[in-house]
């Protein structure tokens, strides 16, 4: 992959769902004050993974670097079950998408079942993902490419709206009653760090770049400007948005049902907005869903190799894709069609829950796997100066993003509509780790001696 594939995989891969479905959901549960902090601080766990990823993925450029990172700088255990983990919070995630897109598609047709849309969105991306790597890169590198600029389009439209540039049904500007002190936190303070997952869900993808670092052309370069240029973006869009939203919608007029992205065009009176505004909204969650199966293939792909999955996950196609590991990877968006039988809005936030925990777990796991490193770096005799990207203020930046990550799911226990996701998702790691332990004690074992290599 080029530079600008790379850039646009990892920005492109943060705004689908989280942004244009689960902002306002936010919104509806924390209030315009709760889910500003919270997109804040999800912004700052964000940098300081990326941060450490970076200084991984720079030094050690692999596909599916969140499981080799793991295995090499903690132990072989932590690489299969986090590798594991993250597959499943990926794969899950990709189920997300297409159950918002079935969503979006009741604006058009009301008459046709969301289960039959995320199947039909289900063929369309695995025949995508068929096609060479290349084919892949550059479909996101468009789809974020239109996502991006509609994004820009909206704030501006939002910020004309709230100041009386661009007026809106039934709503004199400025937009500035939901915005005072009071109305801020509806819920409480508290409510603010029980739906930091749905925030942690929005920024997932970001670590993207660290996954198709081994795809990438010119790594040493290009990894450090993507992350750079990621981060900042990603905050102004999301920011930007939260205080648009907050700002014309009452919380309680947001939620899942439909995108306010889409209604605020309709408020806005601007001819066609509306259905363009759904439908760039719609490859935009698409888009998201296939850097996750791409993200979900790859890392599976890498397992095979290692020996963590079994090996024919590890073959490749005649147009190099790994194909059955893509084969796999769907069957797990096939969770989407459960809206055949349970409400669409259920089953988005069961998912959601899912792949926010694993990612959570995850972005720990990124982390520690920079610690372990730069210890045993250092002990190899390697110079921190000659690292060609490093994190700053080693080993606080490290050990705040641990301490973050714990934090958030110590507080999911706390919420008994997220206590059994969080069980599931540390019950699996638990499971995962001690399975491969004693199957393979020896090889975790001798893995603490290894010195730093290529």
């Amino acid at each position: 992959m080029k530079r600008r594939h790379l850039f646009m995989l990892s920005l492109g891969g943060v705004i689908g769902t989280g942004l244009f479905l689960n902002a306002g959901y936010t919104i509806n549960q924390a209030g315009a004050g709760g889910a500003l902090i919270g997109y804040l601080f999800g912004g700052l766990i964000l940098y300081l993974v990326m941060v450490c990823l970076g200084e991984l993925a720079v030094y050690m450029p692999v596909t599916g670097s969140f499981q080799t990172y793991a295995s090499k700088f903690i132990s072989p255990s932590a690489g299969f079950s986090l590798g594991w983990m993250y597959f499943i919070g990926s794969a899950a995630t990709a189920g997300v998408e297409f159950t918002a897109a079935g969503i979006l598609m009741q604006r058009w047709f009301p008459d046709i079942s969301v289960w039959i849309w995320c199947a039909i969105f289900i063929l369309l991306l695995f025949l995508l993902n068929a096609l060479t790597t290349r084919g892949f890169a550059e479909a996101e590198y468009w789809f974020s490419g239109i996502k991006v600029l509609a994004v820009i389009f909206f704030i501006i439209i939002g910020f004309g709206a709230i100041f009386g540039i661009i007026p809106l049904a039934d709503r004199p500007a400025p937009f500035m009653e939901h915005l005072a002190p009071k109305g801020l936190f509806p819920a409480g303070i508290a409510i603010v760090f029980v739906t930091m997952m749905n925030v942690i869900f929005s920024y997932q993808g970001s670590e993207l770049i660290g996954i198709a670092a081994g795809e990438s052309e010119d790594p040493q370069k290009n990894i450090p400007r993507a992350i750079r240029n990621v981060l900042f973006r990603i905050i102004i869009f999301y920011i930007a948005s939260i205080i648009i939203l907050s700002a014309i919608f009452p919380t309680k007029e947001l939620g899942l049902l439909e995108s306010p992205f889409v209604t605020l065009m309709d408020m806005a009176g601007i001819p066609f907005a509306p259905d363009i505004m759904n439908f760039v909204i719609l490859t935009a969650i698409l888009s998201v869903g296939n850097s996750c199966i791409y993200a979900s293939t790859r890392l599976l792909w890498a397992m095979a190799h290692d020996g963590m999955a079994p090996k024919v996950f590890g073959k490749l196609s005649k147009r190099k894709v790994p194909f059955t590991a893509l084969v796999f990877t769907m069957i797990f968006s096939l969770l989407s069609l459960l809206t055949s039988v349970v409400a669409a809005d259920t089953v988005f936030v069961l998912l959601m829950s899912i792949a926010g925990i694993s990612v959570t777990i995850s972005w720990m796991g990124i982390a520690l796997s920079q610690f372990m490193f730069r210890r045993k770096y250092i002990q190899a005799g390697g110079k921190v100066e000659d690292l060609k990207y490093k994190v700053p203020f080693y080993p606080l930046i490290p050990l705040i993003c641990i301490i973050f990550c714990v934090s958030i799911l110590v507080f999911l226990a706390f919420d008994p509509t997220q206590l059994t996701g969080l069980l599931i998702g540390l019950g699996f790691l638990l499971t995962t780790y001690i399975f491969y332990y004693f199957k393979n004690r020896k090889s975790d074992k001798a893995s603490t001696n290894n010195e730093i290599g290529a």
